[in-house]
Order: C-alpha cells, then structure tokens, then sequence
C-alpha cells in the first residue's frame, strides 16, 4: 500500500491539473482536455478523497461552489428574476404539467400554447428606454447578472435603437445568444463547443474581442412592458419582427398534448439539419393575462415548461449497491457502475431510488444494466439484461439496521394511501447517528438555505472529524487560527470563509425556517408558515410552548406536516439549537402586503368556486393583504360558499357568528 506522503502528492498533482484546465476552459475558453476527459479527472480526485479521509482541498471539485460572476462586470439586480424552466422529458410529463395549469386554473378554460425552439446558448436581458438600448445583462443566477452591454451592442442582431412608434417607452427584450454551427467551424480550435465559445465571448473585458466573434441573438421574450398591449406570446413575438428583431422561423402555437407530441416528434427528427444547436422545446400559455394568473413557483413559472430530447443512454455493469443516508434518516441506494461515456459525460453512479425499486427491476452487484441520464436528471437505471446475470448472482439484501449507527431502519405506514412508504429510514435509535448530524449541517449551508460559500460538503465532515462543527451553530464559533494550520488551508482561503459566514447571517424567516432541516418542510412550507407567524420571535414562542395548532390553520400545511414539527420539536436539542439560532443570526421579519382591501381579514373556502379554481382565488386574497385559513374557529372572518358547500361548514359558522358569503359577495370585497 502507497504512504500516505505518496498518496498525498498524487491528490495535489490532480488537483493542480484540475485548476490549470479550469483556468483554460472558464477564463481562455479553451479547453485543453475533452469534456469525458475532465469529467474522469474530476472522479480520480472525488475517489481518492472518499477512500482517504485525511484528504482535502479547498480547490477540490468537491469543494468548489457554482459559477460566482466575474468581478470584472458591474452587478444588476433583474427587475423580473429570470427563473430557469421545469423539465419534461416523457409524455406524463406534460399531461401533469397540463393537469397542474387546469387544476390551478379552472377545466373548462381552453387555452393554447406558443411553441419554441430551446436554442443552447447564453440567456440575455436587453433594457430600451425611449426607443434605446441602454443596457444589456446576463442571466447570472437568476436573480443577479452581469451588465455586459457594450459586448451586446457588437452582435448585428440586436438593434440599438428602435424607430417604430408601437415600441414601448420602457421594455425589457429577452432572448438567446449563440452561434451557428457553420460560423463555429471556422473558430473550433479555440473554443470546446458553441455554446462555450458565446459564453466567452460575452464575458471579455473588450468589447472589440468579443465583435471578433461570430454571434447571434434571438429574442423569445420578455421581462416586463409599461404599459404592455399584448394579448398572447406569439402576437408579442410577431412584433418582435417588427421592431427589428430576430425571432425563430419555427416558433408555432398548437393547442393540445397530443400535437405538442407529434411536433415535439417531428422537430427532433430534422434538428441535426439546423444551423443551431438545440436540445428541446420550449411550451408556454399563451394567453399573457392566463401566465398572470399562473404566476411562479419559487422556482419556475408554472405556464411555461421544457421539452428535452431524447435522452442518452450506454450500458455498464453494477460493480456495487451503496446505501446514502439522507438528514431525514432516508436510506437512498446508489449503483457504483463502471465508468460510462453518456453524451459526452463520465458516469459512475446511478441513483436506485428506494429499496421498492430495486426489487421491482431486480437489480444485482454484478449485472449489466442500461443507464439512461436525461438533461440535468440524475442518471438512473432502466433495466437489466438478465440474459447477461451470473449464475451465482444473488438479489440485493436492503439493510435492516442502519449502516452507519446500527439503528433499526422502518418504513412509515401512509395513513392516506393505508400502504407503507416506499423508502426505508434510520430511527436514530438514542439521537446516535452522526452521518444524520452531518447531513443536517449540509442542508443547513445548502443553497437554497444559508448558501455558505466555500463551506462545501467535504469541508463540514473534514470539520467534523476535526470537532470543528458538532451543531449548526459551531459554524459561527470556528476556530479560524487552528483551520489555518490544516492542509489546504491559508490566510486568504480563511479570511474568505470568515467573510462568507458573517455574510450568511443575514437571512430570510422563510430560508430559515428550511434551514433547519425539518422532515416535510421544504421551502413552499417554510414559506407558508413564514408568512403567518411573520417573525422568528413568533416561530420560537410556538415551539417552546408547543402551540403547533395555531400552525394547523395555515391553508396547505396539515396533520403531516404539524407531527413531523412536533417529532423534530420533542427532542430538546433541537430546541436549544433554534433558540441559539435565533440569536446569532439576523432574521428579517417576513413583511406582507398591507395596503389591500381585505387586510387583517381571513377566508376559508367551501363547495366548487365558478371559473376560478381555489389556489388561485387564494392567491387574489392574499395579494389583497387577506389570509387564509384551514378551519372553522373564532379567527375566521369569512367563509366563502361556492356551489354543493359542505353543509356541516355552513353550520358550524353560523354556530360562530362567522359570515356566510358568496362568490358574488367576494368579489365585491374586492372592489
């Protein structure tokens, strides 16, 4: 066996690689390894740090969060996040998506959709005041981009000024950039493909480089319109045209799921003949006053979806079954696999899902599977060639205890469906599992919780072992001269931490709930309950107290959700770490609108409402500064009787002197 000197300064060489084909590909967009290449370096470093413990870096691959944007660019906050799309991949996908739309909706609306081709290159924000571009941005992260306007202004597409007298005195036009494949031919040895080369041609500090480059821009879009005159997408993307703008010949509006399909079929078919590259369909409503009403998801809009192509797939052979352990205690089984090239990405792991799934598709260490990895999906496998199975191959044993505290490991039994859950989970026998612990912390600097740059998943177990962190809260409390002193680390890496940490105190009530890592409270739950305790003070007062059924009247949070906090809350651990909590951090307040007609007013619903489904007429209330409420008791001011109410409601507000109103009546509150 290798010393661990030896064993050491491989690590360093690999990483020291590592950065030197990063510095080519992020900062020189030009790749010196292929992508497959990349990808299996990436793995020898991940593997090595999985076998020796004592390995890490804070350049590891395993270390490194996202893209940050460059300093080079001046920040803008969108006016209008621009939020990524939902995937679909399969025909369900579509008909959920479609069934989501009409049950928020109501299903006797008809509508259609606005077709587009999901070109792959670099989202871009161009913002006209009085007829003129005054600013171009990036997409960032959604929220933050960069502004790269004088990079925009070199690409002949995009037009500068606008002389039409039906463009808007203030727009904001949304479109792609990219690069046809004929133009890419003649710039290939300098970039690794062309989605690369926009992007970093886009990002060069002179705008003289990037007009050297052969870009090109089309406008899909838009963020926000004064005064916006537009019915549908495709009439504002026929102005487009108008204006001067490039949009796609193939865009098109169809009306149903089954044309989405024939044409979603038939685009595939030719998109190797395009001069562009795409990798799916774009669906979105229509009806612009329909996208309105549908509004976001905290993460994506929920009349607009992508139709991936078909996905890659290879087969390989399942070299072994590992059990992951989730901060809920979910035993999650993994399929170690020999290495597999799947459009153009090394795979060495697929996700079994649960122990159901393994004895349903009957996968065994030793047999050769298919894996298929669709989009950003988690590779998975599809089936196995049994033809191909050992004759000493024998079914995989699902563990019964815990693999890492020996606990005993139960399935819940569903109370709805009266069937037991599917995944198998640690009971945390005596509060002894660790690996749970260090999940735990995970979650809490995950992204969409405190998002603690350079404090990566490694980082927490190397500190773990360290007895740097034990509770959420030690990360406050570091020990920055003794993690200066360890391998990988040094003054500046430390005082950027230092920085990141006190940066993530400041956060919302709604991540912070999340944060903690409560089963069944994710971050719609946590938004939920934000909003109706409105202040972390609050928050605590109901777990110390146990009150948990002032929680229960909150509309979307139930049974499930009030015993999964009840069970989370008994232990008083976990109590004592949300009061610490509460007072190192600086929560901020969740303020809600309070210039509406119904504020300080609550509404409950009964019977079917007309030409309005009830998550949206929710949501008119609560836009109204209203609040709605899950049962019947002395805080509800208004119970809203729709056609066939539950009699047994009517009755029990009467009881309460609660009014009794209509839909008619609502919509005169309204007013």
């Amino acid at each position: 066996m290798a010393s661990k000197s030896i064993i050491k300064e491989k690590y360093l060489d690999l990483i020291k690689k590592l950065i030197k084909c990063d510095k080519f590909y992020f900062e020189k967009n030009s790749p010196i390894i292929l992508d497959s290449e990349y990808d299996a370096l990436k793995k020898q470093i991940l593997d090595l740090e999985n076998k020796y413990e004592f390995l890490n870096n804070k350049k590891s691959p395993s270390n490194k969060v996202g893209y940050k944007p460059s300093k080079s660019f001046e920040k803008f906050k969108h006016r209008v996040p621009m939020l990524s799309l939902s995937n679909a991949f399969y025909e369900n996908d579509l008909v959920n998506f479609e069934k989501k739309i009409f049950n928020y909706l109501d299903s006797k609306l008809k509508f259609n959709y606005s077709v587009e081709p999901k070109i792959d290159g670099i989202s871009a924000s161009l913002i006209y005041k009085n007829n003129r571009l005054i600013s171009g941005v990036s997409r960032g992260d959604g929220k933050i981009g960069e502004v790269i306007t004088e990079n925009l202004k070199t690409i002949k597409d995009i037009p500068i000024e606008i002389k039409s007298s039906t463009f808007p005195s203030e727009i904001e036009v949304r479109g792609e950039v990219f690069i046809k494949k004929k133009d890419f031919t003649r710039i290939q040895n300098n970039f690794a493909n062309p989605r690369n080369a926009a992007s970093g041609s886009l990002r060069q500090k002179d705008p003289k480089e990037t007009k050297k480059i052969p870009l090109n821009f089309v406008a899909y879009t838009f963020g926000y319109i004064k005064n916006n005159p537009f019915k549908y997408q495709s009439q504002f993307l026929n102005e487009l045209k108008n204006w001067g703008f490039k949009t796609n010949r193939d865009n098109i509006v169809l009306n149903d799921v089954n044309e989405l399909m024939e044409f979603h079929k038939n685009f595939e078919n030719k998109r190797f003949n395009l001069d562009y590259d795409v990798d799916g369909l774009v669906y979105k409503v229509n009806d612009l006053k329909l996208q309105n009403r549908l509004g976001f998801t905290s993460n994506s809009p929920r009349w607009a979806i992508a139709h991936k192509f078909s996905a890659d797939s290879a087969n390989t052979k399942v070299l072994n079954i590992e059990i992951q352990l989730g901060r809920t205690g979910a035993l999650t089984p993994v399929a170690k696999v020999e290495p597999v090239n799947i459009g153009g990405v090394v795979v060495s792991n697929a996700t079994l899902h649960n122990e159901d799934e393994i004895k349903r598709k009957d996968i065994r260490i030793g047999d050769i599977v298919k894996i298929e990895r669709a989009g950003d999906v988690i590779p998975h496998v599809l089936e196995v060639d049994k033809n191909k199975r050992s004759k000493n191959s024998k079914p995989f044993d699902f563990p019964l205890r815990c693999p890492f505290c020996g606990s005993k490991t139960i399935k819940d039994f569903n109370k709805v469906t009266k069937k037991f859950d599917a995944v198998r989970r640690c009971l945390n026998e005596n509060y002894k599992c660790e690996k749970i612990e260090i999940e735990k912390i995970k979650h809490f600097i995950s992204k969409d919780a405190l998002n603690i740059d350079g404090l990566g998943k490694k980082v927490v177990e190397n500190f773990w072992e360290l007895k740097l962190i034990k509770k959420p809260q030690d990360i406050f409390y570091l020990d920055y001269d003794r993690i200066k002193n360890l391998d990988g680390w040094g003054e500046l890496s430390v005082t950027n931490l230092k920085s990141s940490i006190e940066k993530s105190k400041k956060i919302s009530l709604q991540r912070f709930i999340y944060s903690i890592g409560i089963r069944h409270i994710g971050i719609e739950n946590a938004k939920l309950i934000s909003d109706s305790v409105q202040n972390v003070k609050n928050f605590v007062d109901i777990v110390q107290n146990n009150k948990f059924n002032q929680i229960l009247n909150i509309d979307g949070i139930g049974e499930t959700q009030i015993n999964s906090l009840k069970n989370f809350f008994s232990i008083q651990r976990n109590i004592n770490n949300l009061i610490e909590l509460s007072k190192i951090l600086v929560i901020e307040n969740k303020i809600l609108n309070q210039t509406g007609h119904l504020k300080n007013k609550s509404f409950m619903f009964t019977g079917k409402l007309d030409g309005i489904s009830r998550a949206e007429a929710k949501s008119i209330i609560e836009q109204n500064s209203g609040m709605i409420i899950s049962s019947i008791n002395k805080n509800l001011n208004y119970l809203v009787a729709g056609d066939k109410p539950t009699k047994r409601k009517i009755e029990q507000a009467k009881k309460l002197n609660i009014k009794v109103i209509s839909q008619k009546q609502l919509k005169i509150l309204l007013k």
